[in-house]
């Protein structure tokens, strides 16, 4: 039975809430879908993030009501449903059945993949993978490390189902236990009692099911990050590379430092790396030079307006007509990476396009704002 709980103000009288009944199960996806956060996994792990990526996702066996990754690349399904719907007996099977349908159905990773980037780009404006790098603050490597779990996890069926409900009876937390202690998945229940005091929203979460440990292997987890900076960068590359090698780099970060707005630094576990942003052409780096000498160019973060979309044009051809790169067809929507050999004695012509173009964005910015 939901209990009331006591609201004051300061100044004023105390005032008794009583809960407010959920009575369509769509408000608890879309609460979930919008605030994940609520679901209490720091039983799990400290600190742990989840990131609700699509609803309604598609499956053999139908929809899954939410489907979300946390911080770590773990793989979570989550079913929605109200006490009060007489199919609620059926909700382990039901979620069960749809982790089959995951499983049974992406073998192909691209395949997934594609899917949700459709589903992130047309709620969010991003790729997938762009939007776990916003959404968790990690870099590009680190979120490799991510998506790798992600798939290695939807190869081997290894999900953490959730059992979202207003109320979740005695029985249904047996049945939870008793799974948990002979399953080599996890699954959970999230009750959710709602209350409402003038403009407020109240919830109180409690999650069931932790009472069986099952630690993550720890070839699964993701390395520690950790924060480079200038000194850190270049020690690691005097410690990989050749010395023309890292005097063409650090032409290259000479450069950038001279001209870029600002350089935010990776938190690659491996390896380091540098960002260029310059923010008369885009709020995200141009291009990102890694430690072990991988040049990445960031053609799909270029896209924040129709000026960007032309810089990225020219980018394009002037890098390859002027510094001889080789680019895909479909080089807008990837990152296109170079590694040391294929780039490095062509710095300065590099440098001369970089340049030309960002000056003349610059110049186009100045006179329009003249």
């Amino acid at each position: 039975m939901n209990l009331s709980i006591i609201v004051m103000k300061k100044g004023s009288g105390a005032k008794k809430v009583g809960a407010t009944p959920v009575t369509q199960e769509v408000y608890l996806q879309e609460y979930i879908h919008d605030n994940p956060g609520v679901i209490p996994l720091d039983d799990i792990r400290e600190d742990i993030r989840l990131f609700v990526f699509a609803r309604e996702f598609p499956t053999p066996s139908g929809s899954i009501d939410a489907l979300a990754i946390d911080d770590e690349g773990a793989i979570y399904i989550i079913e929605t449903k109200l006490y009060k719907n007489p199919d609620k007996r059926l909700v382990v099977a039901q979620v069960l059945d749809y982790g089959a349908g995951l499983w049974n159905s992406f073998g192909d990773f691209s395949e997934i993949e594609h899917i949700i980037d459709q589903s992130v780009s047309q709620e969010f404006g991003m790729s997938f993978r762009q939007k776990l790098i916003d959404f968790f603050g990690i870099d590009d490597e680190q979120v490799s490390i991510v998506l790798n779990r992600f798939k290695s996890d939807l190869s081997s069926g290894q999900f953490t189902f959730i059992v979202l409900m207003d109320h979740i009876h005695d029985r249904l937390k047996d049945l939870i236990t008793f799974i948990n202690a002979n399953s080599r998945f996890v699954l959970l229940g999230c009750e959710t009692e709602f209350y409402r005091y003038e403009d407020l929203e109240i919830l109180i979460p409690k999650l069931y099911g932790t009472e069986i440990k099952k630690p993550i292997p720890s070839s699964s987890k993701p390395a520690s990050r950790k924060k480079w900076d200038e000194r850190t960068f270049f020690e690691d590359i005097r410690n990989r590379l050749e010395p023309p090698i890292e005097k063409k780099i650090r032409e290259l970060y000479e450069y950038a430092q001279r001209t870029a707005d600002n350089i935010s630094w990776g938190t690659g576990a491996s390896r380091g790396s540098f960002n260029p942003k310059y923010k008369k052409i885009s709020v995200r780096s141009l291009f990102t030079v890694f430690s072990d000498g991988v040049l990445q160019v960031n053609f799909e973060w270029l896209n924040d307006n129709e000026s960007t979309l032309e810089f990225r044009k020219k980018l394009k051809d002037a890098l390859a007509d002027k510094a001889g790169l080789i680019f895909p067809p479909d080089y807008e929507e990837k990152q296109i990476t170079f590694q040391a050999p294929q780039w490095y004695e062509r710095v300065a012509d590099i440098i001369e396009v970089l340049d030309g173009l960002i000056g003349e964005a610059s110049n186009k910015v100045d006179t329009g704002n003249a």
